[in-house]
């Protein structure tokens, strides 16, 4: 999966614990401050506030992945978490972080 590695954006993955098993090389830059690639093997839980760990918790107990739009430091990202099945198994969380356009297109294809 080298192609995940170099993608312009980040990947996290937790495992089913809420431990970082994975961070690409954006997300290992974008969160140096933090600890870039020590924060691998640290329990998510740890790096956030109340209200996010609510939500983590919730798409670990509900499977439901949560996306929403940030805006930070004047640049626009989606934020796309979501939980990694195999098959009935909750194996952890996805997260994906993309800049996008503050005017981005929006096609409806039917």
């Amino acid at each position: 999966m080298e192609f995940l590695q170099k993608l312009d954006g980040n990947v996290i993955v937790c495992d089913a614990n809420a431990i970082v098993i994975y961070m690409n090389d954006r997300a290992i830059a974008n969160y140096a401050k933090e600890g870039g690639a020590a924060l691998i093997g640290k329990n998510l839980m740890d790096c956030h506030g109340e209200a996010s760990r609510r939500k983590i918790i919730e798409i670990m107990e509900t499977h439901q992945k949560n996306v929403y739009t940030i805006e930070k430091r004047g640049k626009k990202k989606i934020i796309y978490q979501t939980p990694w099945m195999e098959g009935e198994r909750f194996m952890g969380i996805v997260e994906f972080s993309f800049e996008i356009p503050f005017d981005m297109p929006h096609y409806i294809r039917e």
